[in-house]
C-alpha cells in the first residue's frame, strides 16, 4: 500500500466525502441506464453489512472504497471511486489494496465486485485485473450484459 495515503474507516458525513460520492453515482448514471447503476447511496453505505474507506493525501480526499459483508466468508467491493485530481496517480490501487487486506484479515475466502462494461470503466477492469480479479458469471441480484460486468477473487 502507498505510504503516500492515510487509509481509515469513514462514517459518511464529511463534506468531501459525500461530494465524491455524489460525482461517482452522477457519473454511472451519465454513462448506464438507471436500471443498471448499482452504486450504493450515501445512506445505504452506512448500513451494518458495509464498511466504508477513505484514503486522504493529508487533508485532500484521494479515493473511497466499501466493502460488504455477504456472508459465508464471502464479501464485495463497492463504491470504488479516485477523486478526479487523483486518477492514475495510486489513489484508487491505495484503496483496493486496504479493502484487500481488510478481507483477507476478516477471513473471507471470496471477494466479488460489479463494473460497469463500457468503455469508461476500462481504468477500473485493467486496476482489478491488475490485483488478480477475473470475470464471473454474475452473483446477487446482478446480470451480465452490455453494461455489467462481475468479476471475483479468490483470497
Amino acid at each position: 500500500m502507498s505510504a503516500r495515503y492515510t487509509i481509515r474507516t469513514d462514517d459518511l458525513t464529511g463534506t468531501e466525502v459525500l461530494a465524491l460520492l455524489q460525482l461517482h453515482l452522477d457519473e454511472m448514471h451519465q454513462w448506464s441506464p438507471a436500471c443498471k447503476v448499482h452504486a450504493m447511496p450515501a445512506g445505504r453505505l452506512r448500513e451494518p453489512d458495509v464498511t466504508f474507506f477513505a484514503a486522504w493525501d493529508g487533508n485532500a480526499l484521494a479515493a473511497v472504497g466499501a466493502l460488504k459483508e455477504l456472508g459465508d466468508d464471502r464479501g464485495e467491493l463497492k463504491s470504488m471511486r479516485a477523486a478526479p485530481e487523483y486518477r492514475g496517480k495510486g489513489a484508487g490501487e491505495a484503496i483496493l489494496l486496504a479493502l484487500l487486506e481488510e478481507a483477507v484479515r476478516r477471513g473471507y475466502t471470496w471477494l466479488g465486485l460489479e463494473t460497469g462494461r463500457p468503455e469508461p470503466f476500462l481504468p477500473a477492469h485493467r486496476l482489478y485485473e491488475k490485483h488478480g480479479f477475473a470475470e464471473c458469471a454474475p452473483f446477487g441480484d446482478y446480470v451480465s450484459d452490455e453494461f455489467s460486468l462481475c468479476m471475483e477473487k479468490a483470497l
